[in-house]
């Protein structure tokens, strides 16, 4: 049996999301709009309404969708893989306008919905890299007693450290810096 009404258009959840990401930037999460992002994507309030119910789902929604253009698949090669991973987040990191970043910061530590949402979006990557340090570990790269979850935030961290605090570029160089100061100089 057919669905009822007209079938769902694909390409409105890009155009709402690029609409909220533009608004975040003008405005902020405080200052995001509903309205405006449905005039800007060029839909109904109520066909965003029936994708996103709040503001708030509606930017976990565009974090989701940051978070997309990071890929992460690991392989038997830990090395590599952090040094791809932290690479990949620091190229999306510079291609995201640094006020966006900070106010999807803001908008997780101020709206507890919001921060549970992206925490949540986040932890099966979390627990996916934390794997493979333990991997490096196993491997001899990382010291059996440093705990994978705080090696992450070591390699994490910084970007956004230097994306919000110092301003200093994210150059692939400096994310290999970052896994060479973690796990150590790679053997000749």
């Amino acid at each position: 049996m057919a669905g009822r009404g007209r079938p769902r258009d694909g390409g409105i959840d890009g155009r709402v999301l690029a609409a909220a990401a533009a608004e975040m930037r003008r405005a902020g999460y405080d200052g995001l709009s509903i309205d405006r992002v449905a005039e800007q994507a060029g839909v109904a309030k109520t066909t965003l309404y029936r994708r996103w119910a709040t503001k708030a789902e509606l930017v976990v929604a565009l974090i989701a969708n940051l978070r997309e253009d990071v890929p992460f698949e690991p392989t038997d090669d830990p090395r590599r893989d952090l040094t791809e991973l932290v690479t990949a987040i620091a190229a999306g990191l510079t291609a995201t306008p640094t006020s966006l970043v900070a106010d999807l910061a803001a908008a997780a530590a101020r709206e507890p919905r919001v921060g549970e949402s992206v925490r949540a979006l986040w932890a099966d990557r979390h627990r996916a890299v934390t794997a493979v340090v333990a991997n490096a570990q196993a491997a001899g790269l990382v010291l059996a007693h440093v705990s994978p979850a705080v090696l992450v935030d070591q390699l994490v961290g910084p970007l956004y450290y230097r994306l919000l605090v110092t301003g200093e570029p994210l150059t692939p160089d400096y994310a290999r810096t970052l896994v060479s100061s973690v796990l150590g100089e790679e053997p000749t």
